[in-house]
């Protein structure tokens, strides 16, 4: 029997079903459209550390995760981030799949690592 190996990881499949933004365009994001809500879903030590001006803490990894987004408007715009970008991309798709309009909920891709080099902080 042969076994069909897939190369492409499963986090990359997932990425591709959702929107991710480069820092900039993220940045453009936060600038054009003030009342999204920006979402970090680092651990609040993290969030302490170094965070987006007027995010919001909802730890991924944190009990009661998915309770905290379903209290959120599903119509709303929200830019998601964390560190590398695979804990907001994994928050993202599980927004999508719980309803929310994907049109409206955006990843920011390599998280703050990208961020902080691209944009210098």
């Amino acid at each position: 029997m042969k076994v069909t190996v897939c190369k492409t990881p499963r986090w990359q499949l997932l990425k591709g079903q959702i929107q991710n933004l480069n820092p900039i365009e993220f940045k453009e994001k936060i600038a054009a459209i003030t009342d999204a809500v920006l979402i970090d879903v680092r651990t609040p030590e993290e969030h302490l550390i170094n965070s987006l001006p007027n995010s919001l803490n909802i730890n991924y990894l944190g009990d009661g995760f998915w309770e905290q987004i379903e209290q959120l408007d599903t119509n709303e715009i929200y830019l998601i981030y964390c560190r590398t970008g695979r804990r907001s991309l994994r928050a993202c798709t599980l927004m999508k799949n719980g309803g929310f309009d994907q049109t409206k909920v955006f990843n920011l891709d390599g998280g703050m690592v990208a961020w902080e080099e691209s944009l210098g902080y």
